[in-house]
């Protein structure tokens, strides 16, 4: 039995959701036509389609100190920020696709339109058949989305109870909800966390238990927002291998943002590159990083200290030279030779990393200036 709080949290959910509901759509701007439920898109499998989707903010700008602020009451100042310019993007159903770039790029804003959190500036967007912005609630039963930095669970409830609260929301049937439940804890190993309360998991738990919730009502697509974050190596390769298994099992398209080369490169097929905007690489993610990912770093720490090595492998940068911890660069075709020399010399530990995602699309946005 879902307890009293939990009740009255859900009637005001509910009211608080159906009120925001009014005031999005007398607030939303029509830039382009067709809104709405269109024809369906399940015959040609594509789940989502956009053309030219452009999103610009505007904002207020300030002059510092008090003449700044009484100038501001006679005539305020104000830039455009383009957020997203002008992306065409297809995803098929079942397609799990990397989407990356810099801080700022565009990710998330592009996300939030495609869920209709935010309306386009320009541009056409089509999701499953329906306009995002438009909010019908048919849609919103429709997809899911769990974001690494803002969680939708609610911390005084357990976990249990706030599975039955989602069941509400969702208008799940019983049969539905419980084979759903006992399916996902059964997958992420969580029986013994049930009628724990939710405020009291660490990182790790309580990533599980949001793409529980997300998942609970069967939704088509499920969008991503760095959901590793902060997470341990292990605890990120449990959410990977679930994901996986969700992706193949289910048949669930997923759209994932991330800054973990290993995320992308162990779940997605397909990975599109955004900067500044503007999607700048779209193809095979195995392609992609064969052809940008030039180098490997490698991550050497001893027990006594260790003076300079002389290394024979040739182009090798150094990146840290300390008594205690060494830290090399070399090129991919080089890395294993350049490991098994640093091994002669019995390290405590050795580590080899991939290039970070952002040097990656750097090196992608100035081929496309050439």
């Amino acid at each position: 039995m879902v307890s009293l709080r939990a009740a009255m949290v859900f009637l005001r959910c509910k009211a608080v959701c159906s009120e925001n509901g009014e005031l999005f759509r007398n607030r939303q701007v029509r830039q382009f036509p067709n809104p709405g439920r269109k024809e369906d898109k399940s015959m040609n499998n594509t789940m989502i389609s956009t053309d030219n989707l452009v999103k610009t903010y505007r904002r207020y700008k300030k002059q510092e100190g008090i003449r700044g602020s009484l100038k501001s009451l006679v005539r305020r100042a104000y830039e455009e920020k383009t957020a997203v310019d002008h992306i065409s993007l297809s995803v098929q159903a079942g397609e799990f696709v990397g989407l990356i770039g810099p801080n700022g790029a565009g990710k998330t804003t592009l996300i939030k339109m495609l869920t209709g959190i935010i309306a386009p500036t320009e541009g056409t967007i089509d999701v499953m058949g329906y306009y995002p912005n438009d909010l019908k609630n048919e849609f919103k039963k429709e997809y899911a989305v769990v974001m690494g930095q803002k969680s939708q669970l609610f911390f005084e409830l357990t976990v249990n109870d706030t599975l039955r609260l989602f069941k509400e929301i969702y208008e799940i049937s019983e049969e539905t909800f419980q084979q759903n439940k006992n399916y996902f804890v059964k997958l992420f190993g969580v029986e013994d966390l049930m009628d724990v309360q939710v405020r009291t998991m660490s990182l790790g738990e309580r990533m599980k238990m949001e793409l529980i919730v997300a998942l609970l009502h069967n939704p088509k697509i499920l969008f991503l927002d760095e959901p590793t974050i902060g997470l341990d190596a292990i605890a990120s390769k449990q959410i990977r291998s679930f994901l996986k298994e969700i992706n193949e099992e289910k048949g669930t398209t997923i759209i994932l943002t991330s800054h973990y080369i290993e995320d992308i490169k162990t779940l997605c097929r397909r990975t599109v590159v955004i900067n500044h905007g503007t999607k700048i690489y779209d193809g095979a993610t195995d392609e992609l990083f064969d052809r940008f990912q030039r180098n490997k770093r490698i991550v050497v720490t001893y027990d006594s200290p260790t003076e300079s090595i002389s290394l024979k492998t040739e182009h090798v940068s150094i990146l840290t030279d300390e008594p205690y911890k060494k830290v090399y660069e070399a090129p991919r075709e080089n890395a294993k030779s350049l490991f098994a020399e640093l091994m002669e010399h019995e390290p405590k530990d050795i580590v080899v990393e991939e290039e970070e995602i952002g040097i990656v699309v750097e090196r992608i946005y100035q081929q496309e200036e050439r």
